[in-house]
Order: structure tokens, then C-alpha cells, then sequence
């Protein structure tokens, strides 16, 4: 069977000889899904990494994950502990033999940071680490690195019917936005040096069965039946599903058109905080409990009890623009909003 495969892939290479450029390119994601890729997911036991290792295991690759301790219980999946991913990570075991990492460990957004210096954190764990990671790929023949980004190196808000670009020049307003936005500096500099091919993926708030954070709060409090003061807000915010995050960052790793580049993903569909509640309520089956509020005065709440960056991200818009990688790759949400809206709470409802 492997036999036929590999001469039906390399008559299809001839085929293409003739044809233009685009169609030849197009064939990289044909021989992806024909031949076994080996892939390393750093942060492979974490929220979004566990599903993307299953996924990649599901198309047939296989999958290294690299964690800072060996406590990931996946089946068929080589796993290699790495201690601390900073700047002085012994990668060398880890990227032997490997075509494609994605690069998902990080230092996350923290609400309330209690580091001396949060930007030099981030810059040591999420800026330095990359470069070390990236250098030590290209070192051992890894083909692309691709790395998870965040749409906050856009910026913190959209207004009025404006949407995230990947064109926009970049603005982040926090210390971990920042460094998301230096990784991917420090990335594009080794790549350019080295000829490792990489591509960026820059995602919103990432939501699905087992998301931990602040979205797992609104969970709990949603199920509690908890009154909240959001029925008059009229934001706007993309999300993006877990099981739609996995597929954009295999199709990135696997077609040729992403080298080099820097996408924007999610679900397609905007919601408003309070339809979110609803839907989520919906998928408890339970009820949502939303008052009146006016916003300025929730605002002035936030301000008196220090959770003013909690209550921008339910009363602000932010929406993107994901039109890129749909053009370029092709790519389209396997899931839609209501769908994965559907497939947490269910999850959610069925954990507590």
C-alpha cells in the first residue's frame, strides 16, 4: 500500500511539471496528507496542545510532545521532557528527525501579574525561548516552524465596523502582547538567516471542551445562574473554536503558500457578550440571567475594584478580519460558532 502511495504521489509530481507555479505549490499539502510527517508540539499538555496532538494523530503523523515535566498521559504520542523552555533548552532530542514544529508554549496572558518586571518575564520565556527554538530547528533540518500567535499583537480593541488585519501595523498595549510581537520579529530574523520556513498564526480568545482561564469562570458562573449586568451591551468579539485553532495550524505546517507568512484566525462570526451568555446558557440547558447596566457605570466598577481589563474584554469589540489564510490556504472553519458555542457548554454540563 505504502509502495502505490508513493508512486501515485510521484506521478502526480510529474503531472505538475508542467503546469503554473500555484498548482505545483498546491501539491505540498497533497504529499502531506499522503506521507507521515513527524511533528513536535511544544505545550503538548496543555489546553490547546492535547487537542492538536489527537488531530495530528488522527491524519496519520506522528507526534512528539515537548513538556517541561513527563505528565501527559495521550496514547501514541513520544513524549520528551524539556524542563523550563527558555533560552537555554536543550532541544537537540526533541527536533531530531522531526519535518514541522508548532511552537504553542508560552507565557500566557496574566490578569493580575505579580512578577516584579512582567515585560522581562515575557521576553525571557516567550521572546528568547522562540529565537533558541527556532535557531536549534533550523540547526537540525526542520523544514517550518510555525508559531502561535496572539491578536493582541494587533491591538486591544476594534470600533464601529473596523476589523483586525494581517496587514495592520502592529500594535500591542501590554507586556504580553509586546512580546508576542517580538517572537515574531525574532522568528521572521533566524528564518531570513536560516532558511527555515516559518509562519505565524495570530488567535483570539480560544474556547472548546477542557479551556481553562477566565472562560471556564463565565462557565461556572453562567451554570450558577449568577445575575450579570450585560444585557445592553452591543460589542462585537471573534472567538475561535479549539478544533478550528488545530486545523488552521496543521494546514499552516502543511501547505506550501504559508512559508513566510502571518494569518489571523477565527470562528468567521462575531457575537456580543451578552449572546455568548445566552448561547452557553442554552448549551447548560439552563437559562441566562442578564440584567440592565449602563456601561459607563460598570466601567467606574471596574475601576474601584482593579478589574477594569476583565470588564473591557465583555464590554469592547474586537473583531477580525480572517480573509488572508482563507484566500491563501483555503481554509475554512470546520466548526461553526453556534457549533463549538454548543460542543463547550455540552462539555462544560456534563463535567461540573
Amino acid at each position: 500500500m505504502t509502495v502505490l502511495i508513493k508512486f501515485e504521489v510521484c506521478l502526480q509530481w510529474m503531472s505538475y511539471i508542467t503546469k503554473p507555479r500555484a498548482k505545483v505549490q498546491g501539491l505540498w499539502a497533497n504529499i502531506a496528507k499522503n506521507f507521515e510527517m513527524r511533528f513536535l508540539v511544544t505545550g503538548a499538555n496543555g489546553f490547546v496542545g492535547q487537542v492538536l496532538c489527537s488531530e495530528l494523530l488522527l491524519r496519520g503523523h506522528s507526534v512528539r510532545g515537548a513538556v517541561r515535566s513527563n505528565n501527559i498521559s495521550q496514547q501514541n504520542i513520544e513524549v520528551i521532557a524539556v524542563g523550563n523552555i527558555d533560552e537555554t533548552t536543550d532541544w537537540q532530542n526533541a527536533l531530531s528527525g522531526v519535518d514541522a514544529v508548532i511552537h504553542l508554549a508560552a507565557r500566557v496572558h496574566i490578569m493580575n501579574d505579580t512578577a516584579v518586571d512582567p515585560l522581562a518575564e515575557f521576553r525571557r520565556i516567550n521572546v528568547a525561548s522562540t529565537r533558541h527554538l527556532a535557531q536549534c530547528a533550523a540547526e537540525k533540518g526542520v523544514k517550518r516552524l510555525v508559531y502561535v500567535s496572539s491578536i493582541k499583537v494587533n491591538g486591544e480593541a476594534t470600533y464601529g465596523e473596523s476589523q483586525f488585519l494581517a496587514s495592520d501595523t502592529p500594535a500591542p498595549q501590554d507586556p504580553y502582547g509586546i512580546s508576542k510581537w517580538e517572537a515574531e520579529q525574532v522568528l521572521r530574523r533566524v528564518a531570513d538567516q536560516t532558511g527555515l520556513e516559518s509562519a505565524v498564526v495570530r488567535a483570539p480568545l480560544v474556547y472548546g471542551p477542557g479551556v481553562k482561564g477566565n472562560f471556564i469562570q463565565m462557565l461556572r458562573v453562567i451554570a450558577k445562574g449568577i445575575p450579570l449586568p450585560f444585557s445592553s451591551i452591543h460589542n462585537l468579539r471573534s472567538l475561535i473554536y479549539v478544533g478550528n485553532l488545530v486545523d488552521a495550524l496543521i494546514v499552516c505546517a502543511t501547505n506550501a503558500s504559508a512559508a513566510g507568512k502571518t494569518y489571523l484566525v477565527c470562528d468567521g462570526e462575531d457575537i456580543s457578550t451578552p449572546d455568548l451568555i445566552r448561547q452557553l446558557a442554552k448549551g447548560m440547558g439552563t437559562k441566562a440571567n442578564l440584567f440592565l447596566c449602563p456601561s459607563a457605570l460598570l466601567r467606574f466598577a471596574g475601576k474601584l475594584t482593579g478589574k477594569s481589563q476583565q470588564l473591557d474584554r465583555l464590554l469592547e469589540s474586537s473583531r477580525i478580519d480572517s480573509g488572508v489564510i482563507r484566500n491563501d490556504l483555503n481554509w475554512t472553519p470546520r466548526f461553526s460558532l453556534q457549533q463549538g458555542l454548543k460542543l463547550t457548554a455540552e462539555w462544560y454540563r456534563k463535567a461540573k
